[in-house]
């Protein structure tokens, strides 16, 4: 039951049957404080039709709102605070939940539809920092969002295999690698030469020239650089993929730049045909003054493609490949210029799916107030952090429950799901510094806290016994509506988070929902032989079912024991 559709129905009905419900509906707000109401209808809109002061309406209104779903209908100033009957409306709506049991929070308007992401993405042969996190987790969470809206989606990781910096670590490795050690540990070693590259290369400016040379041999197809390249590449891979499955992240693609090399020709017969192509100080440019954007640049004076060329075959490639709905590039805000430039050429080629392409941009993670930078050796190791994270939720469930089976799983979770949740928690434009003593709190508005309020729930469940069949009569103590008030918003949150683009929007939900639910545990004695028991342990069932599925959606684990 939606308590505003109910709101706005009986207005309509009552006394506002000139507007639409969906008009009354959108002015509908929730009260700052609870004494204020359930719901609050605000007048200042009606002061010109009714010819009457906003204060003066909320009075007439007050009096003439009436329905059995209402405990008191009351003027505050210019506002109409409703309060609904908590047995009457809780019962319908907890019973309309269990009735939906696994889909409720779900949608079907995505069915049919298509969303490819492009997330993630780390560059080959470099070590995935906390710097990737972002675009990883917030990426894999809008698609579960998306998913659970009815869309198909595909997630694609746009490795970054291509261009100068492999003809840098080439040389590099060339010079001073050691092929034993980079068998042995391959990220940190070929890291380290990548480091040592630009240090000696400040000495030593003419190394930029071998790198660059090295990078055309590979461009040529030149047998010894290609096969060094390819085994960097699947050395790293390989890495990656570890980092992934402790994220629980899945891809349904790995086609990165190199995959694209054979299929920017079209992009730039295109663009000629089209008459776009211009040179300008010897390179080839598509003007987008109209845009009021920077020429975006196709080729360099030496012939040589761009980012934003593979951009364009991409873009091309995936359209033709998925006929998708929608693509998110799910990549730092730094990079905004650029798919501008990237839909605006688009655009001019006559691509009206052109439209559908979205930039999902995010802040940075910070080291001491500075964007991290692989090059300059200011990073930190993503996989470090996770097992420290591990480790430290290990340490943390021998100490309070060291009888705990499958210890080492939830410990995983936890640790795991402490990581993500910092993230994704956060709105995704601001910038997060990195505090791993912060991110590894497991109280106050962190992951571990919902994993612990799902997991208080299942073992009030499994003491008691979950009711079979559920069924919920209603209750009518105020911390229970408060939970109950916070569950009939979880469908709403998840299209809210959809059509935002925000897992941030879902997981603060989820901290609101787990407060109510902690509340109304502090304040009930749950598991009282009582005719009310039933319908206390149905609602417990109910929320513990919700925080399972809003913390699958963000991408992290609910266990059932902590």
């Amino acid at each position: 039951m939606d308590l505003k559709s109910a709101l706005a129905n009986e207005l309509k009905s009552q006394v506002l049957s000139s507007w639409t419900e969906e008009d009354i509906s959108t002015l509908i707000e929730i009260p700052k404080h609870t004494h204020m109401g359930d719901l609050a209808f605000p007048c200042f809109r009606l002061a010109k039709e009714w010819r009457k002061a906003p204060g003066a309406i909320a009075e007439e209104i007050a009096h003439s709102l009436h329905s059995p779903m209402f405990n008191s209908v009351e003027a505050a100033g210019p506002y109409v605070n409703v309060r609904f009957d908590p047995v009457l409306t809780g019962k319908e709506i907890v019973s309309s939940i269990l009735q939906q049991g696994v889909h409720y929070g779900s949608h079907s308007f995505g069915k049919g539809k298509t969303i490819v992401l492009d997330m993630s993405s780390p560059n080959i042969a470099k070590p995935f920092s906390m710097g990737h996190l972002r675009s990883t987790v917030i990426g894999n969470a809008i698609a579960n969002i998306a998913e659970t809206c009815g869309y198909e989606t595909v997630r694609i990781n746009y490795i970054g295999d291509w261009g100068t910096q492999f003809g840098k670590l080439i040389t590099a490795f060339k010079k001073w690698g050691d092929e034993e050690k980079v068998k042995e540990n391959p990220i940190a070693e070929l890291f380290t030469l990548y480091k040592k590259f630009h240090e000696e290369a400040v000495q030593d400016p003419s190394l930029e020239d071998e790198g660059r040379k090295a990078f055309k041999l590979l461009e040529d197809g030149e047998e010894e650089i290609t096969v060094l390249w390819k085994w960097f590449k699947n050395e790293s891979l390989e890495a990656f993929k570890v980092i992934y499955s402790l994220l629980g992240v899945e891809f349904d693609s790995y086609n990165g730049e190199a995959f694209f090399n054979d299929k920017m020709e079209e992009v730039a017969e295109l663009l000629e045909e089209n008459q776009l192509l211009e040179t300008s100080q010897g390179a080839k440019v598509v003007r987008l003054e109209d845009e009021t954007l920077p020429p975006c640049l196709i080729r360099k004076t030496d012939g040589a493609t761009l980012y934003a060329t593979r951009d364009l075959a991409a873009a091309l490639y995936r359209q033709r490949e998925y006929s998708f709905d929608e693509a998110l590039y799910v990549v730092g805000q730094e990079q905004t210029v650029h798919f501008k430039q990237v839909k605006g050429v688009l655009e001019k080629l006559g691509y009206e799916w052109a439209d559908a392409m979205k930039h999902i941009p995010f802040g940075l993670y910070l080291k001491d107030g500075k964007k991290m930078s692989t090059r300059k050796g200011r990073v930190i190791l993503l996989e470090e952090v996770l097992q420290e994270a591990i480790k430290m939720a290990g340490e943390n469930i021998k100490k309070k429950n060291p009888d705990l089976k499958e210890a080492a799983a939830v410990a995983r979770d936890v640790g795991v799901g402490a990581i993500i949740f910092h993230d994704v928690k956060n709105d995704r434009m601001n910038d997060i510094e990195f505090s791993l003593e912060h991110m590894l709190t497991f109280e106050g508005e962190t992951g571990p806290y919902l994993q612990y309020t799902h997991a208080r729930a299942q073992s009030i469940l499994r003491k008691a016994g979950t009711p079979s069949p559920l069924s919920f009569e209603g209750l009518d103590d105020s911390s229970s509506w408060e939970v109950i008030k916070q569950l009939r918003l979880f469908p709403e949150t998840v299209e809210r988070a959809w059509k935002n683009y925000a897992p941030s929007i879902l997981a603060k939900y989820l901290l609101e929902l787990a407060k109510s639910f902690n509340s109304y545990y502090g304040n009930t004695k749950i598991i009282h032989n009582d005719p009310g028991q039933e319908s206390r342990l149905t609602l417990v069932y109910v929320v513990a079912a919700v925080l399972s599925k809003g913390l699958t959606v963000l991408g992290i684990g609910s266990p059932d024991e902590m």
